[in-house]
């Protein structure tokens, strides 16, 4: 049965909200637990639809994963299968990214191309020539992701892009690789120093955490440990973004204000007050309608694809004229074509999009594409008047922990209700 959101709109949100672990993070922490035989405990876990999903594929290669609440406990075992193919691969997009640890232990590996959101090509190349790099072949055959190697020996690897899942997979794999492995071009990304953290806890040898250049000396063996996941910083943007359209007044916290510099200096212009808490937090508060300002997305330190529907949708309602310039996903404004139901005044050419805001959005049913243009709808929905209907919220389930229980506790009307869509 087919569920969607009831968005009442109108409401100005005000209150505290928690910030859990980080979806970018946990699912590859679940992965790394692979590296070493025993059991690896992973606290501050999300409580979303993927990380289930990831327990499944690491139990389709034998390992033993018990979820309860905000901690997952995988125990590994000495005899691993090299075959990730279970259903759940075709579910998520991070599931590739057990490519790396098998490869790295077990020297072989076959890995169902994994599914995900609609956000446009998310090819594997970088993942495969780096894993070349360190002596593995590595092809596409019926579906599947098929490397091996006799011995995995360091290399020199440059990366064409700064790709999160190829510097995770890479980096994985050449942490028990003879020799040193020197990542350049590395995704910079808080997750990925998060997931460097947790190898080093097992024994890794890792230098250049959070810069651009990751140097690894090889190890013979990992051990496992017990990690917390770092706040996420997606999640937590979400809430900023949630104060500044509705006018509200948000304080967020479980997660470091320095990962979201850009998204909250471009708040404060936008007219925002914005508090930091340490790295604990932070609050935003919007005393007026916000004012345009252009988005240009850009790999970590710059503004994240992830948050693009956000600055289309704060865009549709600011005052004046915004830019938004999509560098990373080809496909992420397809978002667009769901705000122009909601009223909003968007055009796009190529990867730009100009929004001209509006004064107050209008109710229509709408369908969520990926994670995060579901909860960009929803928040678009709390500024246009009557009730909106966003459908396809599964998508937004497996990225938010009680996303309709933290917004009605901040001052919203949304109701999750059973039912199929008739498109309109």
């Amino acid at each position: 049965m087919s569920e969607h959101f009831d968005v009442h709109g109108g409401a100005r949100l005000v209150g505290e909200v928690d910030v859990v672990g980080a979806k970018n993070s946990v699912l590859k922490l679940m992965a790394a637990a692979l590296l070493a035989e025993g059991t690896t405990t992973i606290t501050n876990c999300p409580q979303i639809l993927d990380v289930p999903l990831m327990g499944d594929v690491l139990r389709s290669v034998g390992c033993e994963v018990v979820i309860e609440g905000d901690t997952a406990t995988i125990t590994t075992p000495a005899e691993l299968s090299h075959r990730a193919d279970s259903a759940a691969m075709g579910k998520l997009r991070a599931s590739v990214c057990v490519l790396g640890p098998l490869v790295g232990r077990l020297k072989q590996a076959v890995v169902a191309l994994p599914g995900g959101d609609a956000i446009g090509s998310r090819p594997l190349d970088m993942h495969q020539n780096g894993l070349r790099k360190l002596g593995a072949t590595s092809t596409i055959e019926h579906g599947c992701v098929v490397a091996k190697a006799e011995t995995l020996v360091g290399a020199q690897i440059w990366l064409d892009f700064p790709s999160v899942g190829a510097t995770e997979n890479i980096l994985m794999a050449a942490v028990l690789a003879e020799g040193t492995t020197v990542i350049d071009n590395a995704a910079r990304e808080p997750e990925i120093a998060d997931i460097c953290t947790m190898l080093t806890e097992m024994g890794a040898k890792i230098e250049g955490a959070g810069t651009s250049t990751l140097t690894v000396h090889g190890v013979e063996k990992l051990h496992p440990t017990t990690h917390s996941v770092i706040g996420d910083r997606i999640v937590g943007a979400t809430w900023a973004f949630a104060a500044s359209m509705t006018r509200g007044d948000i304080t967020v916290r479980g997660v470091n204000p320095h990962h979201l510099d850009l998204v909250l200096n471009k708040l404060e212009l936008a007219g925002a007050d914005v508090t930091t808490f340490d790295d604990k937090g932070f609050r935003v508060v919007q005393p007026e309608r916000p004012k345009a300002v252009d988005w240009v997305t850009l790999p970590y330190p710059g503004f994240a694809t992830d948050l693009q529907p956000f600055a289309v949708a704060l865009s549709a309602v600011s005052e004046g004229t915004s830019m938004i310039t999509e560098n990373v996903y080809e496909a992420r404004f397809r978002f667009i074509e769901e705000m122009v139901r909601l009223s909003g005044d968007a055009r796009t050419d190529g990867h730009h999009a100009v929004v001209r805001g509006v004064e107050k959005l209008s109710s229509a049913p709408v369908w969520a594409s990926d994670i995060r243009a579901g909860a960009g709808l929803v928040l678009a929905g709390l500024c246009a008047d009557g009730v909106t209907e966003v459908w396809d919220v599964f998508h937004i389930d497996r990225g938010y922990p009680h996303f309709v229980e933290n917004l009605n506790r901040l001052g919203a009307n949304i109701k999750r209700v059973a039912g199929d869509p008739e498109r309109k």
